[in-house]
């Protein structure tokens, strides 16, 4: 059985105070969850003392994004030898806030995808498609596109050490959720898609589900067949919320 994923994206929030109390909080919270790997993306400025905190507890902790790049002149950019130097497991790539606000490409995506996985991070590849693409019926175009953009550049050994990460544009940040069978569906198409070239690599794999998980619809959610656990935004930044949908996903 593949092992769960509850993944917690901070997006640009939190003070060193507000982290502080998030990190205690689920931190004390933790003792009954045994069996699903826990992890929080904070803002890159914060991922130092984030590190520091969470150094020799279970929960991992990742980058938001980084650089196609190892080093250079790249002003403004984080690069994945800085991740690791601060200790980053994991790191987000194609976030559909990346894609839709500064223009990150399918190309851009893969080759961060590739970057990542150059230092030893594992990539948490996003794909999804808005709400105006899951009308005109192309969530599958959509997303066999972003997939195969990936694989495409980096084979499909390099999922094995991947993390995807199904994301319904239209489902993040807006209360609407897709159903626990829509997710589902999708999820299925993704395992399947990738399944045409390597059925290991597949069944390996861990899909997680991002869009308005909370406490309470997560259980529903996990309890589909091809959802591995969830990439958390907004409820992350409540460590109970956070907790009961870890719990969810034990």
């Amino acid at each position: 059985m593949r092992r769960r994923v509850v993944a917690g994206n901070w997006k640009m929030n939190g003070t060193q105070a507000e982290a502080a109390a998030l990190i205690r909080g689920i931190e004390q919270g933790l003792g009954d969850v045994r069996r699903t790997e826990v992890l929080v993306c904070p803002p890159f400025v914060l991922i130092p003392i984030v590190a520091e905190w969470l150094g020799g507890s279970r929960v991992a902790w990742g980058g938001q994004n980084l650089s196609a790049h190892k080093s250079g002149a790249y002003t403004g950019e984080v690069s994945g030898p800085m991740l690791r130097d601060f200790g980053c497991s994991h790191v987000i790539v194609g976030h559909s806030e990346r894609r839709a606000l500064y223009g990150e490409d399918d190309q851009t995506v893969a080759e961060k995808f590739r970057a990542a996985q150059g230092v030893g991070l594992v990539p948490i590849l996003c794909v999804g498609e808005t709400l105006a693409e899951r009308e005109s019926n192309e969530t599958e175009r959509v997303v066999a596109r972003q997939i195969d953009a990936v694989v495409g550049m980096v084979g499909i050994g390099a999922m094995d050490s991947a993390i995807v990460a199904y994301e319904p544009v239209w489902a993040i940040g807006t209360g609407r959720t897709a159903t626990p069978e829509q997710a589902q569906a999708v999820h299925a198409f993704i395992r399947g898609r990738l399944a045409q070239t390597s059925s290991t690599v597949a069944e390996r794999l861990r899909i997680l589900y991002g869009g308005s998980v909370k406490g309470a619809n997560a259980r529903q959610l996990f309890a589909q067949p091809d959802i591995d656990g969830g990439l958390i935004g907004g409820a992350s930044l409540d460590a109970q919320e956070f907790l009961g949908i870890c719990r969810a996903a034990d």
